[in-house]
């Protein structure tokens, strides 16, 4: 049946692929074709059409790239209990030696080999087809993946790549809107999948209720969302609607935008006695990327109030609290029960400057990441650091991770302390030995430079940065009265233990091994566009676009010339 599929679906390609595949019949390059352009990442080659009818980003290679490490971690897992060790490298590597001294054998799969017993795997969202065919060749234990799209143009190109790439006995191609399609696979074991993808241009929400349906119980749940300007706290309106938070602006926008989508994730699976376990949380480039463990539980899933918080920030000096949603407390019988959170843990005013807090969130204020998982993936970067083209920044990223404090959410950041002092920010070594030396916890966050992750209390954090201010020899002067800064600097410390001798434990290891941590981006590095508009007659698209320019022509830079003339009106001057 799936060979009929196929042939069905190529009979209805555009002329120009048919007259593409004969070409290639006669050994030209396919690179070399006028409507096609031939692109090579990981293991496998795609055709993409000059027209961007597809949508496709070679600076998401990452994201892909660290999506292949996840999923082969979690089908090793999922295999080893089935008596089968899925393995990263080719049967036919010639450089690799493999010893087993188990009592029992296992049997060994590989990537690019369909596993009776292996994983099954949505991809809702293909475009391309391009991470579905990687995942076919580069991860081991795959049973099955379908790569979804609503687009037909998308299942087209889908279709052609699948047949380029010689996967067919893996990858089927599939046309339906994605949450109606996940809606019909949530009944019935047999239905659901092990690993569901969804890397969407834009926010992730809409598919979040049917996914969470979807997957099996302990399965793998792998979310993008790229509305970093929503999620960071710009329209807080709209992040509230799409995730049910409120996102607070600060250069500390990134982890509370992870937090925010976890927290989203646990809502959704809360509704059908789930909750998620999670495994790897990145913010990366302009995305953040999580892979959470979806877990079956009535009773455990009441616990998911436990996990969350509100965020009670400063404005003015950035001084942050967390206000529980519930707490766990115990019964007289030894059980335990859930009672709203006791607060507001601090008042309406900020209690180190005085100004006036805001209230954002809720979002997850568990840990990020499975420490057990994160040790798994480097393990395999490393052991076999040819395998994808982004290893050494997958390695940086995973160990910055791991030296994370699991337990403290959010963080500072010290050039924003700094800007608000109006001073030079100081070396971050320098304010991390400080915080060490007061008798407390210090870490960086993966995503940020200079970021300042601890669990200092605020007054402490502001006696700190007060100290490194006075060493500067700046002048108050330059501060107003009744600023933030003017208030932090007149108030009294209460640190008694204020002293900025280095400290070994205040820089970071990744560090100190020069591991690549914060990589220079490409030129042409960010979003791109939009695959154009599905539409069957593609010159009257054109004529659309056309009409819409004409309309518009010259009312723009007549505006700007309107706001920009500020000579007053004379009398009688003809008005144009």
């Amino acid at each position: 049946m799936l060979i009929r599929s196929i042939v069905r679906n190529l009979a209805a390609q555009p002329v120009r692929y048919m007259q593409a595949q004969a070409m290639a019949a006669k050994t030209e390059p396919i690179g070399q074709l006028k409507d096609f352009k031939e692109i090579k990442e990981g293991k496998a080659t795609i055709l993409i059409e000059n027209s961007n009818n597809v949508f496709y980003n070679n600076v998401q290679e990452f994201n892909r790239d660290i999506t292949i490490a996840a999923i082969t971690e979690f089908a090793k897992e999922a295999l080893v209990k089935k008596n089968i060790k899925a393995v990263e490298f080719q049967e036919n590597d010639k450089n690799i030696v493999t010893i087993d001294d188990s009592a029992t054998p296992m049997r060994k799969v590989y990537p690019g080999k369909p596993c009776e017993e292996g994983i099954t795997i949505l991809e809702a969202l293909s475009a391309s087809g391009l991470r579905s065919v990687r995942l076919a060749k580069e991860v081991p234990g795959v049973k099955q993946i379908v790569a979804n799209d609503i687009s037909k143009s998308a299942v087209e190109a889908i279709e052609r790549n699948i047949t380029h790439n010689g996967v067919s006995d893996i990858v089927t191609a599939n046309e339906d809107d994605a949450t109606l399609y996940m809606h019909k696979c949530k009944r019935g074991r047999e239905n659901q999948f092990d690993v569901i993808d969804l890397d969407p241009y834009g926010t992730a929400t809409p598919f979040l209720d049917s996914a969470v349906q979807a997957v099996r119980p302990q399965g793998l749940l792998c979310v993008t969302c790229t509305d970093m300007a929503v999620l960071c706290g710009n329209n807080p309106d709209s992040c509230y609607a799409k995730y049910r938070s409120i996102p607070l602006k600060t250069k500390a926008c990134h982890e509370m935008a992870l937090r925010i989508l976890l927290g989203c994730i646990e809502q959704h699976a809360n509704r059908y006695s789930r909750y998620i376990e999670p495994l790897l949380s990145v913010s990366v480039d302009f995305y953040i990327r999580v892979f959470v463990k979806v877990h079956y539980g009535p009773a455990k899933a009441k616990f998911s109030t436990s996990k969350q918080a509100y965020v009670i920030r400063c404005g003015s000096c950035s001084s942050f609290h967390l206000q529980p949603v519930s707490n766990i407390i115990k019964t007289a019988k030894g059980g335990e029960k859930h009672v709203p959170g006791i607060g507001p843990s601090v008042g309406k005013n900020c209690d180190v400057c005085g100004h006036k807090n805001s209230i954002g969130g809720p979002i997850w204020a568990a840990p990020l990441y499975n420490q057990t998982f994160l040790d798994k993936v480097l393990y395999s970067v490393t052991a076999f650091p040819n395998r994808l083209t982004t290893s050494s920044r997958i390695k940086g990223m995973i160990t910055m991770m791991k030296e994370e404090l699991q337990d403290v959410p959010l963080h500072y950041v010290s050039d924003e302390l700094s800007s608000i002092l109006k001073m030079s920010c100081p070396r971050d070594v320098e304010l991390k030995s400080g915080i060490v030396n007061a008798g407390y916890r210090v870490s960086s966050f993966h995503g940020r430079t200079s970021s300042v992750k601890t669990d200092a209390p605020p007054s402490v954090i502001w006696d700190l940065m007060k100290a490194l201010w006075q060493k500067q020899n700046l002048n108050l002067e330059k501060h107003q009265v009744g600023s933030a800064a003017r208030a932090i600097l007149t108030r009294s410390s209460t640190t008694e233990n204020i002293d900025f001798r280095k400290r070994d434990e205040a820089e970071a290891a990744s560090k100190k091994a020069g591991i690549t941590r914060f990589p220079t981006m490409p030129d042409n590095w960010g979003p791109k566009a939009r695959a154009k508009d599905n539409s069957d007659d593609e010159e009257t698209s054109n004529n659309i676009l056309k009409e819409r320019s004409k309309k518009f022509q010259g009312k723009r830079k007549a505006k700007s010339d309107h706001n920009t003339d500020k000579r007053p009106k004379i009398a009688g001057e003809d008005q144009r």
